[in-house]
């Protein structure tokens, strides 16, 4: 017996999205009048809307076209089945279980249904129904290097460029895991690279994508922790050419250096020596991880919530620091935020008063 419907449901909503459009091209294909094809988009901001939504499905897929015996129709991106208060709501309930009987009585040689869902609660009877009546796939993105590594390498040879060792995990720290910016830069790059394709390798990498998520002041924090006092002024003086104000970069210094501490009052501990690798995290995460109760989400005053090639990297010029060093750092950056109260017009200066007390 045949599938019901196609359903496809995941944790990254480009992952989902675009699952659902290579599935819908075989079907939009199948059918040779536009009449015949249905995208109905199940993005609800409200209970109303929820209602809305699978109100214009349902009519999709009872309407046969007056020309043409099929029809193909696509939900798309349905984001109703989370633990939402939208999507804990008994009126939504009662839309799905309408949804759910019109579903169950169409004829799959007459109307051919896709599904994609994001987010979803897979503790939910309404998606523990769609996954058992339907043709079900589950996407589950992880910030990983195995989880993102195949995607990146069929991404890399579409455009016939290959990824050297240790890219796909500085591409990953870069875009803290972001499928959408990885596939994005993957392209980026290999227009760069030109019509013959090549190797992208960490160095390019680190050369043409900005690292998201740090804002515009990478290059000053970089500099800063490589202890190179002429590139750091030099990135400070074009920080502020470009209209830069110091708060947010003070801001990066201090995640950067809260970082830093905990690494290295780890490492002078003797839980891990030089930059910490995978297993070193979770070894330590497990002795100290419940100091850090109630701080679960991605932040820099949490060492064991950050990547760990990214803290690989942080931890490669971790023996060229005190953490009496960091600790004085820390004070100067709070003395920088002080200093720009008292001079507003004078930021540039602070900040390069900053970089030459702690780096001379």
């Amino acid at each position: 017996m045949a599938e019901l419907f196609q359903f496809i449901a995941g944790t990254d909503d480009f992952l989902v999205d675009r699952a659902g459009m290579e599935r819908w091209a075989p079907l939009a294909a199948s059918v040779d009048d536009d009449l015949c094809r249905d995208i109905v988009d199940g993005q609800a901001g409200t209970i109303a809307e929820v209602e809305s939504a699978i109100a214009a499905f349902i009519s999709a897929i009872q309407t046969m076209p007056m020309f043409g015996d099929r029809k193909v129709v696509w939900l798309r991106n349905m984001n109703f089945l989370a633990d939402t208060v939208m999507g804990r709501s008994e009126t939504t309930a009662l839309a799905l279980e309408k949804l759910q009987a019109a579903l169950e009585r169409i004829n799959p040689a007459d109307v051919s249904v896709l599904i994609t869902a994001i987010p979803v609660d897979r503790r939910k009877k309404a998606y523990k129904w769609f996954q058992k009546q339907g043709k079900a796939e589950f996407l589950e993105a992880k910030n990983d290097p195995a989880a993102l590594g195949g995607i990146l390498r069929q991404e890399a040879e579409k455009y016939g460029c290959t990824l050297a060792p240790g890219a796909t995990e500085a591409l990953i720290a870069r875009t803290h895991g972001s499928t959408r910016l990885v596939i994005g830069e993957i392209s980026k790059m290999a227009a760069y690279l030109g019509a013959d394709g090549g190797e992208i390798t960490e160095n390019l990498i680190l050369e043409l994508v900005p690292p998201f998520g740090e804002g515009d002041f990478f290059e000053t924090v970089e500099a800063f922790y490589a202890l190179d006092l002429p590139w750091t002024l030099k990135a400070i003086r074009l920080h502020f050419f470009q209209g830069g104000d110091a708060r947010p970069l003070i801001y990066s210094l201090q995640n950067r250096n809260r970082l830093l501490i905990q690494m290295k009052a780890l490492a002078d501990a003797g839980v891990f020596r030089g930059a910490p690798r995978k297993g070193d995290l979770e070894r330590a995460a497990g002795r100290f991880g419940r100091e850090f109760e109630g701080l679960q989400e991605k932040s820099a005053f949490n060492i064991f919530t950050q990547h760990p090639f990214y803290l690989s990297r942080l931890g490669a010029k971790l023996d060229r620091l005190r953490l009496k060093d960091l600790i004085e750092f820390q004070h100067a950056f709070l003395e920088a935020f002080a200093g720009i109260l008292q001079r507003p017009a004078e930021q540039e200066a602070v900040m390069r008063e900053t970089a030459i007390r702690c780096l001379a």
